[in-house]
């Protein structure tokens, strides 16, 4: 009797081989996982190629809505942006990826669950702890990893196996969903080269881009936007809204030297329109509403969420704990900020909330403020004390030693 593996499957070149490599090798029943995640793809055409290739079944699952109100929505509550530039839209995907192949698996009394991940990346972390975390049990299932082959080598073992590809001369590798586009391999491995206008798919450039600026108003509420320009909108159909707008004049394109969890330094280039509108906007409404004792504490925790989702540590008890605080200061990010787009940039131009910490009358250099300045200088003095006697002591030491 046969075992099942399930195989996460993309349609692409790497999971396409894998699929035969896998019958090949364990002469075992191979259940195909497709997932769409706002990448665009004809779930029809991918499940059609996957029985052509033989495998026994084939799921298709649409999780957009879920992995935006699940794992995009907390990113924006977190500011996340790995290494102030990246927003770890792939590493987002990856552990909803991996907790569905695992439900399928208990369903179909699979024996391992194998992915198509490199031993290079980020990725073979972020499936392989999700899954072993969730099922102790599944064995895990690198090819890739264990085979070794090239992107020429495994391009010639399709070509072998009658395994149509597509775009075989492309020498890109591209992850997407809805929250951004990562553009890997070929010339963008030299660091020093400008990337060609060919990889853009979703931003135009930003010297092609409209001469006139364009104004959108972004409304949040709990931390996450619901509203464009007074429009209502779901969470899928407010991204891809911002996602076109963004792109049209230019705004998204990342240049990015990485660093990996796996100890590499990496040339990313990325397409994330919707996600630096929205995470600029997000940032600089908290800024509005939150203390600044509030926003210094938050932004350590915001950068400790991010890495744990980066490096794989989605399903980590301290990720949930560290949005307990998170969600709690959101509670009074509500409000809308007005973003100018121009030539590649998006710049936040006003905001406006019930819960604004800011007052005008305190602020104002008008003669009519509310603020006292004679406080100021019994403050100062306080303020500078330890500085002060720090630096009289110091000098009074330098004395003594020249005597």
């Amino acid at each position: 009797m046969k075992d099942t593996i399930i195989l996460a499957y993309s349609g692409g070149l790497d999971t396409s081989v894998l699929i035969k490599w896998l019958q090949e090798k364990y002469k075992d029943d191979i259940i195909t996982v497709t997932m769409e995640l706002g990448q665009q793809i004809d779930l029809k055409k991918v499940e059609e190629k996957a029985h052509n290739l033989g495998v026994k079944k084939h799921y298709s699952i649409d999780a957009e809505e879920e992995f935006v109100l699940k794992h995009v929505f907390p990113a924006i509550k977190a500011n996340a942006l790995y290494e102030g530039k990246y927003p770890i839209s792939t590493a987002l995907g990856r552990p909803l990826i991996a907790s569905k192949m695992v439900e399928i698996a208990e369903k179909e009394g699979a024996i391992a669950v194998a992915h198509g991940c490199t031993g290079k990346g980020n990725d073979q972390v972020r499936f392989d702890v999700t899954i072993k975390s969730l099922a102790p049990k599944l064995k895990v299932m690198a090819p890739v990893r264990e085979w070794g082959l090239s992107r020429e080598e495994e391009i010639k073992y399709a070509k072998e196996k009658g395994i149509p590809i597509p775009h075989l001369s492309d020498p890109y590798s591209i992850d997407q969903n809805l929250w951004g586009r990562s553009i890997e391999c070929g010339c963008l491995e030299n660091p020093e080269q400008e990337p060609p206008e060919e990889i853009y798919e979703w931003t135009v450039s930003p010297e092609k881009a409209p001469d006139k600026p364009e104004y959108i108003t972004i409304k949040f509420e709990d931390g996450i936007p619901c509203a464009l320009n007074g429009e209502n909108l779901n969470p899928v159909a407010l991204i891809e809204k911002v996602n076109k707008i963004a792109g049209k004049h230019g705004v998204g394109r990342i240049d990015h030297v990485e660093d990996r969890l796996v100890g590499i330094k990496s040339r990313e280039i990325y397409e994330c329109p919707a996600a630096l509108v929205l995470l600029e906007a997000h940032k600089d409404l908290e800024k509005l509403v939150l203390t600044r004792h509030e926003l210094m504490f938050k932004q350590q925790i915001d950068d400790k969420w991010t890495f744990l989702v980066y490096t794989g540590l989605w399903i980590d008890p301290l990720r949930e704990a560290l949005e307990a605080f998170i969600n709690k200061t959101q509670e009074r990010v509500c409000g809308e900020v007005k973003m100018k787009l121009y030539k590649g940039n998006a710049q936040v131009v006003g905001r406006s909330s019930p819960m604004s910490l800011y007052d005008k009358n305190l602020a104002t250099y008008d003669v009519k403020t509310s603020f006292d300045q004679s406080y100021s200088e019994g403050f100062i003095e306080l303020w500078g004390l330890p500085t002060k006697v720090a630096n009289i002591l110091k000098e009074k030491v330098k004395k003594e030693e020249k005597c």
